[in-house]
């Protein structure tokens, strides 16, 4: 019998799908789900499924399990995953720069606040028609090449900045904006791609939250320091040099990280982490269709739904970040500080919940059921904060504002997480790339409609309207199917090396070992 660790396709025999392969006892033993697995036609070809269908070999005619493959662990990984978030957070700084400080920049510029709200909003925008360009070079060129495109670009649209600390000056400071909005493009879908690439699958959950931190860590900072670098002082040339203080700071910390990424950042390991990154690497690339893999996310009925989900969740929490010192100024006027501190303790909050969620799915695996209950009280803490951001007590904001951060920041990993697990084998820069676009679509339509509904109706109206679609978003969530399609490819991989180790030749082992033609029906 030849030895074949090729799963081929055979488009002639489509019509024996939902054939079901012999199993011995002892292949039931081996791990849950395991001996439901059954041989049916994918869209390109034969795929093995287990319950809900693990399609191994959706992304071409052959792809190969290696049960076998060396794999390895490097110490350099948490520099990679550091430097990459340090780029992340520089970034996420100068996208809340200028909001924290609205009313000090509407002064300074004589702009309205609908202009202030595009500087932020542009990082939303932009990041809706350059996704899948930006996806298309990862897939091609490699995590390296996108990184490091994307800290050039945040670099140099903090040096346009610099040129903006003048009254007449706004279109420089919108473009130098716009510029650094391209960056995030490039950084914002990356942290499980490069968990999944670097890190072992006890460890990689934690890795893609200590990714999202980064960029939470990089709004905290947005929040804290701009009231600090620029008070609200009357002499115009004053605020001038506070402004243009804070652009130089920024412009030297986004050059010596550019110049790092320049040097020290690395593609990938020489052995893979884990026995699913082995499986992916094993794809051959003339195999791999961008557009294909694009097509079949699309056509993910659970993927789809924590699109919307995500999106829904995300556009709040940008909602809430771009409109949070105008809904703290109307009801504690003079308190620039105190707001960017609440969006401080916001962000803090949501770090720490963003790292235990991350723990908690290395240790369980319930996905769902983690995703279902942050949704949740996501939720619940919106509407804490909603009714008692008036009551005239700014320790009750704190904690209020903090307990709905903790949830809200918390779930980013776990939407990228949960995508990835839903997804694979595909791209997980793909998938997390259309996470953040509806993330950006939502964003861009809560900021504008919550901004309008507080001037004509008030902040509680404002934030009744978020509470509506966190409650719907938490309704889809629990009605999102629970396919962990790389559980079940590590499950796989595990039981194919036992297997081969115990010298038997069921279980996995058996179905990669058969001639390549299917069983003869009973």
């Amino acid at each position: 019998m030849p030895q074949d660790n090729t799963l081929k396709s055979n488009r002639a025999n489509s019509e024996l799908s939902g054939e079901e392969w012999p199993w011995s006892k002892a292949a039931k033993n081996l791990a849950p789900g395991l001996a439901s697995l059954q041989w049916s036609p994918g869209p390109l070809g034969r795929t093995l499924s287990s319950g809900p269908r693990l399609d191994i070999d959706a992304l071409g005619d052959q792809t190969e399990l290696v049960p076998n493959a060396e794999t390895k662990l490097y110490h350099r990984r948490w520099f990679m995953l550091f430097l990459f978030s340090a780029v992340s957070a520089s970034n996420a700084f100068m996208w809340l720069q200028y909001g924290i400080i609205s009313n000090i920049f509407m002064r300074f510029y004589n702009i309205d606040s609908l202009a202030i709200d595009w500087l932020s909003m542009i990082y939303l925008l932009t990041y809706i028609p350059l996704i899948l360009p930006v996806l298309w070079l990862l897939d091609n060129r490699g995590i390296r090449d996108v990184v490091l495109v994307g800290s050039a670009f945040n670099c140099i649209g903090a040096w346009i900045k610099i040129g903006s600390a003048g009254p007449s000056l706004f279109p420089v400071t919108f473009f130098g904006q716009f510029v650094c909005s391209v960056a995030t493009v490039f950084v914002l879908g990356i942290p499980s791609y490069l968990a999944s690439v670097w890190f072992g699958e006890q460890e990689v959950s934690t890795a893609c939250s200590i990714g999202v931190l980064g960029n939470q860590l990089g709004i905290a900072i947005g929040f804290l320091v701009p009231p600090i670098l620029v008070p609200n002082v009357d002499n115009m040339d004053e605020l001038a040099h506070h402004i243009s203080i804070m652009f130089y700071i920024t412009a030297g910390v986004a050059t010596f990280l550019f110049i790092l990424v320049v040097f020290v950042f690395q593609e990938r390991p020489k052995l893979p982490p884990t026995q699913a990154q082995a499986t992916a690497r094993s794809i051959p690339p003339e195999q791999y269709s961008y557009t294909a893999s694009i097509r079949r996310l699309l056509r993910n009925r659970p993927f789809i739904l924590l699109i919307i989900t995500y999106g829904l969740n995300v556009g709040c929490f940008y909602a809430v970040g771009t409109l949070l010192n105008r809904m703290i100024i109307e009801h504690y006027p003079g308190e620039e500080v105190n707001a960017g501190r609440i969006g401080l303790t916001i962000v803090i909050a949501g770090m720490v919940g963003s790292l235990i969620c991350g723990v908690w799915l290395d240790k369980t695996k319930t996905y769902k059921q983690t995703t279902l209950a942050v949704y949740f009280m996501s939720l619940v803490g919106m509407i804490v904060y909603a009714a008692t951001l008036s009551l005239g007590h700014l320790w009750v904001v704190f904690i209020t504002a903090g307990s709905l951060g903790f949830f809200m920041t918390g779930y980013l990993p776990l939407g990228f997480e949960f995508a990835v697990e839903l997804t694979y084998p595909e791209s997980e820069g793909t998938s997390s790339g259309l996470l953040n676009c509806s993330a950006q679509v939502f964003g861009i339509i809560f900021t504008i409609c919550q901004g309008k509904i507080i001037d004509s109706f008030g902040t509680l109206a404002g934030n009744i309207f978020l509470c509506v679609f966190l409650l719907i978003g938490t309704i889809i969530t629990g009605l999102i199917k629970s396919d962990l399609r790389r559980q079940t490819a590590n499950l796989l991989a595990k039981a194919t090396a036992e297997g081969q180790m115990s010298g038997q030749d069921y279980g996995a082992t058996a179905l990669i070992s058969q001639p390549q033609t299917p069983p003869s029906q009973a």
